[in-house]
């Protein structure tokens, strides 16, 4: 069952996704449903015994191409519509113990292309309205699939926090008539104080407003409003700052680091998002080796965030971090 119940207090949508209790947690390590295929063994959800890079639809989606009529009758106060969408799984390797760390530069580079492919692909359906391409990864974010992998969820209508980003932007083009990202990357760039890693085409930095200790935007130093506006060398300097950057990730505590990943780009509702600034948004739960940030009253109850440390000092933290360049990461690629 799967439907969509409207929350009136805030204003936004809610999934109700009841088969997802159902979902595989934690499988056996001898089998991987996002393993290839092996000869004679047991099916999984590649019939391949090799691949590159696979994108399907997911087995326990949240939205659904042709969604059940609600099972409930809406209230007074609350609509309840049918929860229409597509939720797809990107698979990065067939490596069940690799990560997008590791990656050689040239994957990460086929896997921008594949979110590309799939920002415009799904963006052409009529009632996509928003392509949200995401990342979790290790269990401290709830993650059940140690396999690397990412997801695609097509959504009917604008998320609230997405929403909040676009009321921002174009509220402050309409006011000063330039982007509010752009404006925020040139105040970064002079600043440096929180700059993590910065390529050619590409910045990563904790942002000044950060809400988690190791938070970091990774955003294309020239507008762009989506994926779809790439060029191969925008690709190709991508990969090298993302793989900089979760390197230097991997090496703050000398483990494979947690964390979610998130794009952020223009919708596809056939509406024009000029000063939409494309970026994304890394939040990961580690505030030391051995300690989380849990979101508890303040920031679950109210919503709003309370940052233990400063970003200059964790900018500088993961900066100083080697390989601290560009030149180093491509002879890592």
């Amino acid at each position: 069952m799967s439907e969509l119940r409207w929350h009136p207090f805030l204003g936004e949508w809610v999934i109700t996704a009841t088969h997802r209790q159902d979902r595989t947690f934690l499988p056996p390590k001898d089998y991987c449903p996002f393993c290839p295929t092996k000869p004679g063994g047991f099916p999984t959800e590649v019939p391949r015994d090799r691949y590159n890079i696979v994108v399907f639809e997911n087995k326990f989606p949240s939205l659904q191409k042709e969604p059940p009529e609600p099972a409930v009758l809406p209230m007074s106060w609350s609509p309840v519509e049918r929860a229409q969408g597509i939720c797809e799984v990107v698979l990065y390797s067939p490596d069940h113990n690799q990560t997008l760390t590791k990656m050689p530069l040239s994957q990460i580079e086929n896997l921008i292309e594949v979110w590309q492919d799939r920002y415009q692909e799904l963006g052409t359906k009529d009632f996509i309205k928003y392509v949200f391409i995401f990342e979790n990864k290790g269990e401290a974010v709830g993650v059940t699939l140690h396999h690397p992998h990412g997801q695609i969820y097509a959504f009917p209508y604008i998320p609230p926090i997405i929403k909040k980003e676009l009321t921002a932007s174009q509220e402050f083009y309409h006011q000063h008539q330039t982007c509010l990202f752009c404006n925020i990357l040139k105040e970064e760039l002079k600043e440096g104080k929180r700059l993590v890693v910065e390529g050619e085409r590409f910045v990563a930095f904790i942002p000044f407003f950060a809400r988690y200790p190791y938070e970091i935007y990774l955003a294309p130093k020239k507008h762009l409003s989506s994926l779809a506006e790439f060029t191969k060398e925008d690709r190709k300097d991508l990969a090298i700052v993302l793989k900089a950057l979760l390197g230097k990730y991997d090496q703050l505590f000398n483990f494979s680091f947690p964390y979610i990943m998130v794009i952020h780009q223009a919708p596809t509702d056939g509406k024009d998002y000029p000063d939409y600034h494309l970026h994304f948004e890394f939040y990961p739960p580690h505030r030391t080796a051995k300690k989380l940030k849990y979101l508890a009253g303040c920031e679950a109850g109210a919503g709003s965030f309370v940052n233990d440390t400063l970003p200059e000092e964790k900018a500088a933290e993961l900066r100083a971090i080697t390989p601290h360049n560009i030149e180093a990461i491509l002879k890592l690629g």
